[in-house]
């Protein structure tokens, strides 16, 4: 621990409260919205700790946490990501934390129960083994000197050497290292100071390390944790012209390849004017972004896989439905399924049947039949999965099996979408949209300082 940050740092000049407000603003398009995965508690000498779904239960208005504090490091960066606000090419008001005001930060607002966490990404200062050695050194101080036993999340810095990776995901919770596109073809034009390979490269370190310390833990029981959370990705949706197919594989990939927790989508936001950006005329791909985030959640608990859903013959999802639902449509040939004996599985692939109720009917059923006023009460939708089950031989309507009917009477149940009465909402919130903070903000300012 070395590291010694010298006054040369970009924003030396900055009051803390001004760092905060440019560095927050600029880590708002790294999306954290995940719960924490971790079952570490507080020991009573610390502060804080970290449990299972501790960490997403506030959420902006377009659907991201806002439960953590989500700060860069530093919005300084040698790269030059077309894509990136920022680039190093962008004249824009550039900042620094040092990692005792990271630390104190996180703790001045934990107390004040502003968040429950810390989300901590970094612009490239100098290179990426000094930037990774200074998020290092934040954690570090974090765990040790200042004792918090809440939830971290930090990006690992691709082109980092591993050691420092290494030693910073004993310190954290979650490590999650950015895709950023979906194709190396993608980045090369984007983001040419970045390679598939640097960034691959520490996404299957941090694998290794959290297999090899789950089996010293297996063995040792008090032996440290490495990333005990696991780890993710995010990918920017729109900025290439990679199809939902692409898309969708690519994260297949990643969760069978390298055991990832979640793959973020992030619907491109055009902050910067470049002639190898998309025009995007009518606003972020929000609506795209929903679609994947839908059909990866189908990969992860519902059994399906990239093929069924999509093919190169039919890339995109379905604008107008869902992709459990638009699936459905196209194999009406397996429907309806009787609920009293339907396996898991099967339930699974119900539009209007969550992994939940499927359990629920499947444990219930084995006390009698059910009809539909269980099915009501265990939590199934049945406006929409009345056109694809019975209940002992019966429909709970006469309906017709015919894909335009049936797609007809979908496109009629209001879909929760990203938008709001006035179109399109697609900024995120900072920590500076919040009321309660901007309210005690100069006593908050006070006590840090």
């Amino acid at each position: 621990m070395n590291i010694m940050i010298g006054t040369g740092m970009s924003g030396s000049g900055l009051s803390l409260m001004e760092k905060l407000e440019i560095l927050s603003d600029a880590a708002k398009y790294d999306v954290a919205c995940t719960s924490s995965g971790s079952e570490r508690k507080g020991d009573g000498k610390g502060i804080g700790n970290a449990v299972k779904a501790g960490i997403c239960h506030s959420f902006s208005a377009d659907g991201r946490c806002i439960s953590l504090l989500k700060i860069l490091f530093t919005n300084e960066c040698v790269y030059d990501c077309k894509y990136c606000l920022n680039r190093c090419s962008n004249d824009i008001p550039r900042a620094s934390f040092t990692p005792d005001e990271v630390c104190r930060l996180t703790i001045e607002f934990y107390r004040r129960n502003f968040i429950e966490g810390l989300f901590l990404s970094s612009g490239i200062l100098y290179n990426p083994t000094y930037t990774m050695e200074l998020i290092l050194q934040t954690v570090y101080k974090l765990r040790t000197e200042y004792h918090f036993q809440g939830y971290i999340h930090i990006k690992a810095i691709p082109g980092a050497a591993p050691e420092v990776i290494q030693r910073a995901g004993f310190w954290v919770d979650r490590m999650s290292v950015n895709l950023e596109l979906p194709t190396a073809e993608g980045l090369q034009r984007l983001a040419p100071n970045k390679h598939r390979r640097t960034i691959l490269a520490p996404m299957r370190q941090i694998q290794n390390g959290i297999e090899v310390s789950k089996n010293e833990i297996a063995l040792y029981r008090n032996a440290p944790q490495f990333v005990p959370a696991g780890q993710s990705t995010q990918m920017i949706i729109g900025a290439t012209p990679e199809n939902d197919y692409q898309i969708l594989s690519v994260a297949e990939s990643l969760y069978q390849k390298f055991a990832l927790k979640r793959v973020f989508y992030s619907a491109f936001v055009a902050v910067n004017q470049d002639k190898e950006l998309p025009a995007l005329p009518g606003g972020p791909p929000l609506l795209r972004e929903h679609r994947l985030y839908q059909a990866d959640w189908l990969l992860r608990f519902y059994g399906f896989c990239a093929d069924e859903l999509l093919s190169q013959e039919r890339p995109d999802f379905n604008i107008l439905l869902d992709p459990k639902a638009d699936w459905a449509l196209r194999h009406l040939e397996q429907f309806p399924v009787e609920i009293n004996k339907a396996s898991y599985e099967t339930l699974l692939r119900v539009p209007g049947i969550g992994v939940k109720s499927a359990r629920r009917i499947v444990q219930a059923r084995r006390n009698g039949s059910l009809d539909f006023s269980h099915l009501k009460k265990m939590g199934v939708v049945l406006k929409r999965a009345h056109f694809f089950i019975l209940c002992s031989g019966r429909q709970m309507y006469r309906v017709r099996t015919d894909e335009d009917f049936i797609t007809r009477q979908l496109l009629d149940c209001k879909e929760r979408l990203p938008f709001d009465a006035d179109g399109v909402t697609y900024q995120q919130l900072s920590l500076f949209d919040d009321r309660r903070f901007i309210m005690d903000q100069n006593r908050f300012v006070q006590k840090v300082i």
